[in-house]
């Protein structure tokens, strides 16, 4: 009876827990919030400031008593206190910030974090205000948000390259045969677009101006016509503010190294796919998902290193997101044949 209480107040919810963003689905809603994952506390005191886009705009300008921090790294949860703040923010928020809802939270998460890892994700939500808390890996959340049939008797390949992780899995039969995680994805490449302005033009950026560069004019394939941008950071000689043009070819050289992991992450999956499953994918190909998945040229230069059809998701930020919604239908699917059984 108290549970059912107070599933009247509340909206189940799936979220996509991200290094670099969250995304929460409600049920029978859809996909209602995409915020970055950054809190904005007082240094001392650990009073929240802000959450999400405004804590975004924060990054590298805060003075010395106020700190912007990312409370997830690599997909797992570096700060406890910071998420469990972050989540009940966002279930308030997409609540319309009433108070006595304690939904169902399925999240998503990387499939390689330990049992420790684990427990930390599901405590921080139950700390947050959750009834019950459920993990899907996110392999297969993004699998089933893309739209793959993970039920068939057939092998379904899916790259999901998010903030901190990317995610690589080969799937069948409504599981994963093969599954592997890296911990180099979007943030990585920011990282990368950092130290080549440095090395290059003595020239210090921070994370958010690398992550519009990257998105702007970033690509690892040649381009039909080449970019460039106006870049603003500090000259590390002089001290004083500076501009600089970059290319899109740029761009492509500073990207290569973690471009490279990835891809060599890529085929590791594929030589240790059973042969059956491998055959599948010269006409199933390769699904792309995941934010760091938006970079021009992904889809060629990987299909050109695999030899397979490769394609992004038709939204591949919010598949891990709608995989979670999916995944909340499946539970009442469950828990309403066990009632029929009973």
């Amino acid at each position: 009876m108290f549970n059912y209480i107070f599933g009247l107040f509340s909206n189940d919810m799936g979220i996509d827990l991200g290094t670099a963003s969250v995304l929460v689905f409600i049920k029978g809603q859809n996909i209602v919030l995409r915020e970055p994952s950054v809190v904005a506390m007082e240094r001392d005191t650990k009073r929240v400031l802000a959450i999400g886009m405004e804590a975004k705009k924060m990054l590298g300008k805060t003075p010395a008593n106020i700190i912007a921090v990312r409370p997830l790294r690599n997909g797992v949860i570096a700060d406890f206190e910071a998420t469990e703040k972050m989540i009940r923010y966002f279930i308030r928020k997409v609540h319309k910030k009433r108070t006595l809802l304690h939904p169902r939270i399925v999240i998503g998460v990387p499939s390689g974090i330990t049992e420790v890892e684990r427990r930390a994700v599901r405590e921080s939500a139950e700390q947050a205000g959750a009834r019950e808390v459920y993990l899907i890996d996110e392999p297969m959340a993004a699998a089933i948000g893309a739209g793959i049939q993970i039920q068939e008797p057939e092998g379904s390949m899916i790259v999901d390259i998010g903030g901190g992780t990317t995610e690589v899995a080969i799937i069948s039969l409504g599981g994963m045969v093969i599954a592997k995680s890296l911990d180099i994805a979007g943030d990585k490449m920011d990282e990368a677009i950092v130290q080549y302005f440095r090395r290059k033009y003595n020239l210090t950026i921070g994370e958010n101006t690398a992550e519009v560069v990257k998105m702007k004019i970033g690509s690892v394939f040649p381009l039909e016509e080449e970019l460039s941008v106006d870049v603003k950071g500090r000259d590390l000689l002089t001290g004083l503010p500076k501009t600089v043009n970059i290319s899109s070819e740029e761009v492509r050289v500073a990207l290569s190294e973690p471009i490279k992991k990835i891809t060599e992450i890529v085929k590791n999956v594929l030589e240790e796919t059973p042969a059956e499953l491998s055959a599948d994918l010269i006409d199933r190909g390769i699904i792309l998902s995941g934010g760091g998945s938006l970079v021009k040229g992904l889809p060629d230069l990987l299909s050109k290193e695999t030899e397979l059809p490769v394609n992004r998701a038709d939204d591949p930020l919010g598949c891990v997101a709608k995989g979670t919604g999916s995944y909340l239908d499946e539970l009442d699917n469950i828990k309403n044949s066990r009632k029929r059984r009973m």
